[in-house]
């Protein structure tokens, strides 16, 4: 019974220990670039508004570990400049490279078709049945 009583009072000890040593407060996380990216992409492409099909397009977003894009996104010619979205585009994909090198990060190697874009009710929407498709994250 001696033993078993030393050795609770020293696991005891050293709690006391542990829990009367000052902790450096925890540093807040500074927000993703990569959503700040993906944040104004979303806000460049809007409500996609369309009165024809061709109007409509698709975005490959992002990247995944095994390759190609992680979603696409259906955007409208008329209503965003194809230009700036674009570069916003191949910015997140390079952010999201990045950030799978350095966490090592691993996805499944399934293909992901680009689905296309149609005009629907005024707005263009990814051409997949039942509007399902790989939906954007």
């Amino acid at each position: 019974m001696r033993p078993l009583s030393i050795l609770m009072l020293l696991a005891c000890a050293v709690c006391v220990a542990c829990a009367a040593k000052p902790r450096a407060p925890a540093t807040p996380k500074a927000p993703s670039p990569a959503g700040d990216t993906q944040a104004q992409i979303r806000a460049l492409i809007g409500d996609a508004g369309c009165t024809d099909n061709a109007q409509c397009h698709t975005l490959a977003l992002g990247a995944r570990a095994c390759g190609g894009p992680q979603a696409y996104l259906p955007w409208s010619s008329a209503k965003t400049d194809g230009a700036a979205l674009a570069a916003l585009a191949a910015q997140f994909k390079s952010e999201r490279e990045a950030a799978i090198a350095a966490s090592g990060e691993m996805s499944t190697c399934q293909f992901f078709p680009d689905p296309g874009a149609v005009c629907r009710a005024g707005t263009c929407q990814l051409n997949a049945p039942g509007n399902g498709g790989q939906s954007a994250i």
